[in-house]
């Protein structure tokens, strides 16, 4: 049909003008809607397609590519507000490399996903203030580097907008804290360098974020947009899954302006949803700094620890002291830190994840279809295996992979089917979390064992490699695991999910057992200790601590005190575990125990002010950063009446159970209330409120250490752990005797209840009564 010209004028007062080819725009013409709105530009077969200028009535405008009716490819798009945002587009949304100058006159300049900063960018507020590095649904996310306009600067880990994880903080006047930040406060252990002492070079963080230590900043791309490069990134794509018929370009003729709102350019307004804090205040410099008087200051640094902001502990220590030398940072619970390619050193580690991915996968996706029973006799017993080869090439059953042929055998798979689901565990979540793109990460032990720990990408399950004797003895347990799991619901015995072995093509078997992580909490934990129960051995070296080190009994400085019916049920469940463990001959098991300390708010303004924050005339979102960090800490736990829309019930890896009760709240089912933090719901071994109190003990060689408060808030965390550990003979009884203290001839191969009275007498002087 032939091309030809024409206007026409519709009923509802819209009016075009242009190319038409039957009764459809089509070439160049002209759209005018009765509201004001008018586009001028490419047609095709009824369509907005190709290049074109569109004005909103409202004052906007775009300039540039569509596609099928949308905003797709490169465009330039002024705002009402005289805010220009030039780009990559992709249905009506801002998505790929774009930059915006703000009406204000900030900008940002890097990525876009779905209408959010997401990717690598840089963003300049009009104060001289500058973030570079990622972002994550337009906030400030993972590796970045912010610059003050008073020449501070921070290189580390972002999380929605807040500083948080590792990162170093260097002061204009010449002073480095290199620390940890947790949701915008300095949260955990640090070294404090003061100006003038001799600090550890910073150009390996600089170098891994392409600036260099002078604070310069270096994008991997141009500075600026470059138009032909977005061009050639964000081909426009002419054909699209959206038609538009000539009947609704005539009887709704708004439809192109309803598709292509003048709401827009609103998708995003950095100044108001961007968390920029200020640089830190100067007594986060210099508290404690008197007591360098008279000594060599090039040679003074301070060890320092801060719960929520609050500085709580202070040691003098020599700047040369090489276990403080300074790393890159690692990242923070949500980012890898290294990958399961360190296991064994080799591109072995590399097969063996991809083989337990396909493993897990192929095992959790053939067993959940089948219809729910309850166990039998059978599905314990040595027949209750699947076993099934994993050519590289695939098969009829496996699918084709990139690691090397192996065999997979999965123990008792029924039992841990019904085991998950009884932990309300979905298939496909524990699937995505595991054999996810994301991998896994290998993590340090506390033990002598020798087994290698991974945990999943998110936090949630940890795998553990066992001994054949570990298994062996899991397998013997099972049956009565199953049961007592079952009647009691919240037992603090480790959750296991799945058992497995891999035998590679060169004959090495490895095995598995995948648990519930009793970390993957929504608090920070501060300590983690590992108690038995035993004075022989159980302490740490001071030097091999770090943050995340596994402390011992001896290491425990504090008892803790908690309201009356959450120690009844703690104990209930104490003695009911350790009889379960005691009649299978178990002993040498421990509590893990994780603890996150709230500050002493009463002191947070005398030890750490809020910032005198030097931008918050440039982003009204400011004053709302600001005001986060002032209501953290808080001033103390509070214990209310369980409100189950108030809180998170769902089940995670590791919390299972009732919510409990609490006698200072009239005996009610409670949640647990952190000022400006959260509201949890309370379990037991979950988010278990208490009061830490130190004990002091005469160190001389703490004598450096200032330790400023003696009673904390604590929210606590615990578990029985290494429960595979079987002492059937005279031997391994003797040789775990003498290592606990005792006296080997005092008891038999049959009495392992030694062990748990004292490990349960050990717990009582960790939560004492009240009196």
């Amino acid at each position: 049909m032939d091309m030809r010209s024409g206007d026409r004028e519709f009923p509802n007062g819209d009016f075009y003008s242009g190319e038409v080819k039957g009764l459809l725009p089509n070439g160049k013409g002209k759209y005018a809607w009765s509201d004001g709105t008018i586009y001028e530009g490419d047609w095709d077969q009824g369509k907005i397609s190709g290049k074109g200028k569109l004005m909103w009535s409202s004052g906007a405008k775009y300039e540039g590519d569509f596609s099928g009716g949308y905003l797709h490819g490169f465009g330039t798009m002024t705002s009402p507000d005289e805010s220009v945002y030039s780009g990559a587009w992709r249905m009506n949304v801002r998505h790929g490399l774009g930059r915006k100058e703000y009406s204000n006159s900030d900008l940002y300049d890097g990525l876009w996903k779905e209408g959010l900063q997401d990717g690598r960018g840089s963003y300049s507020w009009t104060n001289g203030n500058r973030y570079i590095g990622n972002w994550k649904k337009g906030k400030m996310c993972e590796r970045g580097v912010m610059r003050w306009a008073n020449g501070d600067l921070y290189d580390g880990f972002w999380l929605n907008g807040f500083r948080h994880g590792s990162g170093v903080y260097k002061f204009a006047d010449g002073c480095l804290y290199y620390g940890t930040w947790s949701r915008g406060l300095k949260d955990g252990k640090g070294v404090f360098y003061p100006a003038g002492s001799k600090q550890p070079s910073l150009k390996k963080w600089s170098r891994s974020l392409e600036s260099d230590d002078t604070g310069k900043f270096v994008l991997s791309r141009s500075a600026s947009v470059n138009v032909e490069e977005l061009r050639s990134l964000n081909t426009v794509t002419q054909s699209l899954s959206v038609k538009t018929s000539a009947g609704e370009t005539t009887k709704n003729s708004g439809s192109v302006s309803d598709r292509l709102p003048d709401e827009i350019w609103r998708t995003c307004d950095p100044p108001r949803d961007f968390t920029c804090h200020g640089p830190l205040s100067k007594s986060a410099r210099f508290f404690g700094s008197g007591q360098s008087e008279g000594q060599d200051r090039n040679r003074i640094v301070y060890e320092r620890e801060y719960m929520q902001g609050v500085l709580i502990r202070e040691t003098i220590m020599s700047s040369v002291d090489r276990s403080h030398k300074i790393k890159p940072p690692h990242r923070p619970k949500e980012v890898r830190a290294r990958s399961l390619l360190t296991f064994l050193r080799g591109e072995h580690n590399y097969y063996l994840m991809l083989n337990l991915q396909l493993g897990i996968r192929y095992t959790v996706g053939k067993i959940t279809p089948v219809p729910r029973r309850e166990v039998r006799a059978s599905d314990f017993g040595k027949n209750a295996r699947t076993k099934m080869f994993f050519p590289r090439d695939g098969s009829n059953f496996t699918p084709p992979h990139k690691s090397v042929d192996f065999s997979w055998k999965d123990y008792c798979p029924m039992v841990f089917r019904n085991l998950r689901q009884m932990f309300k565990l979905d298939a496909a979540e524990y699937m995505m979390s595991i054999c996810g793109d994301d991998g896994l990460t290998e993590i340090s032990s506390p033990g002598k064992s020798g087994s290698i720990f991974y945990v999943s990408h998110d936090d949630r399950f940890v795998i553990k490699t066992l001994k054949k004797s570990e298994l062996q003895v899991l397998l013997r347990m099972l049956p009565k695991y199953y049961e007592h799991v079952g009647d009691h619901e919240n037992t603090l015995i480790t959750k296991f999910f799945g058992v497995h072995r891999i035998t590679l093509k060169w004959g090495k078997k490895v095995r598995f057992v995948v648990m519930g992580n009793m970390f993957c909490t929504e608090l920070k934990i501060h300590r983690r200790y590992d108690l038995k129960g035993s004075s022989q051995g159980r302490f740490t070296e001071k030097i091999k601590i770090q943050e995340k080190t596994t402390l011992k009994d001896l290491d425990l400085a504090y008892e803790f005190h908690m309201d009356k019916l959450l120690r009844e049920a703690l104990f209930k469940q104490i003695y009911l575990d350790c009889s379960f463990l005691e009649s299978l001959n178990i002993i040498d098991y421990s509590l893990l125990l994780g603890l996150h300390f709230r500050a002493p708010g009463q002191l947070n303004d005398i030890l750490e002010p809020p910032n005198a924050m030097s931008d918050q005339e440039s982003v009204s979102s400011v004053d709302v950063g600001l005001a986060q960090e002032l209501s953290i800490p808080p001033k103390g736990l509070l214990l209310v009446t369980h409100e189950p829309n108030s809180v998170n019930t769902a089940p995670g890896p590791h919390i299972r159970g009732s919510t409990l009760r609490a006698f200072s709240v009239g005996e009610q089912e409670v949640d647990l209330i952190l000022p400006g933090t959260a509201r949890l719901r309370v379990q037991l071994g979950v988010n278990m409120p208490a009061q830490a109190h130190h004990k002091l003990i005469e160190d001389k060689e703490e004598s450096a250490t200032i330790e400023l408060f003696e009673i904390y808030d604590v929210v606590v965390y615990m578990g029985i752990i290494d429960i595979l550990q079987e002492y059937n003979t005279k031997k391994k009884v003797e040789h775990t005797c003498k290592s606990l203290q005792y006296d080997p001839m005092t008891i038999s191969v049959t009495e392992p209840s030694i062990y748990s009275k004292r490990f349960v007498n050990f717990l009582h002087k960790v939560f004492p009564e009240e009196r």
